[in-house]
């Protein structure tokens, strides 16, 4: 249990005395942290609550002297000082309470609200309703109001009439507190209490609202976490992500940014440039700034592992090949720098292989976080002779592509391809990777997946391209209609209202085997008729019947099982055919159900 407490200290200091150290400059905010946000009716249920004496919830904080990370600092909002000083603690959750709470009660500036719907700016001051506030039947929020910069309000009060606080008499006048006199209670009550010439009622008024409102203020303790700086750096981001409760919630991006800007590096505009340039190819405009981050920490811990074995540590103690959180938030500014460059030549050249296996935009990757790794194998692999690597590199591709290894686990499986392909490709290692020696695909596969927009699907989508499939009404190539950006629709060949109309079961016809690519003309050309119709109907249309055969045959379909309407025979022949098809992606080969690996006896198993 020691250990366990040893990383953090609970406190209840007086929120007084926790705004007087935002304002001084020694609590400061993360850079990680975003903009005060909050809207004005947090703000007054927040204000309403303390003058209750109701919890508003834990603080977090963190001491700013540790060995194991620095994070650029800054001023909580409305804080204005001329020199910034070295903080002793920074905020990690709590940032809009006590931003709200500083700016209304310590900053005698108003409130700089910032809308989350469109980011407009506006300055609120508040006051507190005095008599509203000790009458137990009215609530709480209801006695809080706020006021623009120039504290006016015309015809909203409870009488309809205007609320002009621009002076302080006009304030005594109309008995309205405002919360930034807050504890400086004592002297904004002398004013008060003179302005009304010491009225008796007045001063009964007043003393009751400082023992029932504003003490409960002064003596208010907020529950503090003081997190101690022994944290590593990953611990302190998980907390942060742990305790982040924006709509939009930090990405491991938005962390690494935070701690790279303490280096005087912007990431952020490093990945703006880079951007820019992977983006001018459609298959990578899908990939986002978490995505290259990965692929940068991929190529950089292999690299981190390749120097420890040079350097004979020992097996045990050899660094991980990972893309995980933790190894993303440990990624140095000068490995990011020197790597960063490389995962970009990784990316291009990612683009020119899967160019080669007909997948040319971003809508045809069976998995996202697959062209990450292939992506970093590419860049560790950059200057070996083509030849050499591409074969393997597309049993390899295939393999994690067809049997959806990248489902789940995918981080894990990435990593694993990492430590695992590159030297296998470059002939370091007769050690055939995991991803290609544990694959397998069978027919059953084929028969249950009915998901059009799976990585199965689009695999399968991409080998019939790749294998020359035609289009049936226009005669083009499908990778050509591909790459033209045309639209290609995933179509059943046997369609689904003949399917009903026949009785077939929805889980044969709208499986795998019964679907195919087609442009948008040959699916509306298809429709709902019998496959023997719509073939005719092309035919009639001036398509050959041999030419129309020869294109259901770079479909792997059997014309005759379309022109008969078999869709049993169809089934079993165009199921054959796709396994065939898969099978030699994969570098397998069928036997039974399932399918064996190809290799040379000379390559040892993976041990």
């Amino acid at each position: 249990m020691d250990g366990m407490l040893s990383n953090f200290d609970i406190g209840k200091p007086v929120l007084a005395d926790l705004l007087l150290q935002i304002h001084l400059g020694k609590i400061q905010l993360p850079d990680l942290q975003r903009s005060f946000c909050w809207l004005d009716d947090l703000i007054i249920r927040l204000l309403a609550s303390i003058s209750k004496g109701w919890t508003i919830g834990a603080i977090m904080l963190l001491e700013n002297n540790s060995p194991h990370w620095v994070f650029r600092p800054r001023l909580v909002e409305g804080v204005q000082l001329e020199n910034s000083p070295i903080p002793t603690y920074l905020i990690l959750d709590g940032q809009q309470r006590l931003t709200a709470l500083y700016m209304a009660l310590f900053s005698n500036r108003p409130v700089q609200l910032r809308s989350k719907r469109n980011y407009k700016h506006s300055s609120r001051w508040y006051y507190i309703d005095i008599e509203k506030a000790l009458d137990p039947q009215v609530r709480r929020e209801q006695a809080i109001i706020s006021l623009n910069e120039d504290r006016i309000r015309v015809g909203f009060s409870n009488e309809g009439k205007k609320i002009d606080c621009s002076t302080p008499e006009k304030e005594y006048e109309q008995n309205l507190f405002p919360t930034t006199s807050t504890f400086q209670f004592s002297k904004w009550r002398q004013e008060y209490c003179k302005y009304w010439n010491y009225a008796p009622e007045k001063l009964e008024l007043i003393d009751k609202f400082e023992q029932e409102i504003i003490k409960r203020f002064e003596h208010y303790q907020l529950p503090v976490i003081e997190l101690m700086a022994s944290l590593p750096r990953p611990a302190v981001c998980q907390m942060f992500e742990n305790v982040n409760t924006q709509n939009s919630v930090l990405t491991f991006f938005d962390l690494a940014t935070a701690c790279f800007a303490a280096d005087n590096f912007s990431l952020r505009e490093d990945w703006a440039e880079k951007e820019q340039i992977l983006k001018k190819h459609r298959l990578l405009h899908s990939v986002r700034e978490t995505d290259f981050l990965s692929c940068v920490t991929l190529v950089a811990t292999y690299y981190r592992r390749q120097h420890a074995i040079k350097t004979s540590t020992p097996s045990q103690k050899l660094p991980a090949v990972a893309c995980g959180r933790d190894e993303v938030l440990n990624l140095s500014v000068e490995e990011y720098k020197t790597f960063a460059p490389r995962v970009v030549v990784g990316y291009e050249e990612a683009v020119r292989f899967l160019h080669g296996q007909r997948i040319v935009t971003a809508e045809d990757l069976p998995y996202q976080i697959q062209l990450v790794a292939l992506a970093a194998v590419l860049a560790v692999v950059i200057g070996y002779p083509q030849e050499q690597v591409r074969s393997k590199l597309e049993q390899w591709f295939w393999c994690g592509a067809c049997t959806a290894f990248y489902t789940s686990w995918h981080e894990a499986r990435a990593s694993r391809d990492m430590l695992e392909v590159p030297d296998w490709l470059m002939g370091n290692s007769l050690v055939v990777p995991s991803t290609v020696r544990e694959a397998l695909f069978d027919r059953s596969f084929l028969q249950r997946t009915q998901r059009r927009h799976g990585s199965v699907y689009k695999s399968i989508s991409a080998l019939l391209r790749k294998n020359g499939a035609i289009d049936l009404a226009t005669g083009e190539a499908l990778s050509d209609v591909n790459f033209f950006n045309d639209p290609i629709e995933c179509h059943h060949l046997f369609p689904t209202a003949y399917a009903k109309r026949q009785a077939i079961p929805a889980s044969q016809y709208n499986c795998l085997v019964n679907l195919t690519p087609l442009s948008q003309l040959s699916n509306k050309k298809i429709g709902g008729k019998a496959p023997n119709e719509y073939l005719q109907a092309l035919v009639d249309q001036g398509i050959s019947r041999s030419r129309l055969d020869s294109i259901l045959r770079s479909h792997l379909i059997e014309p005759e099982t379309l022109w008969q309407n078999d869709f049993e025979m169809f089934l079993i022949s165009r199921t054959e055919n796709l396994l065939k098809l898969v099978s030699e992606a994969m570098g397998k080969t069928a036997i039974g159900r399932a399918f064996e690996i190809e290799l040379p006896a000379l390559l040892v198993s993976y041990r």
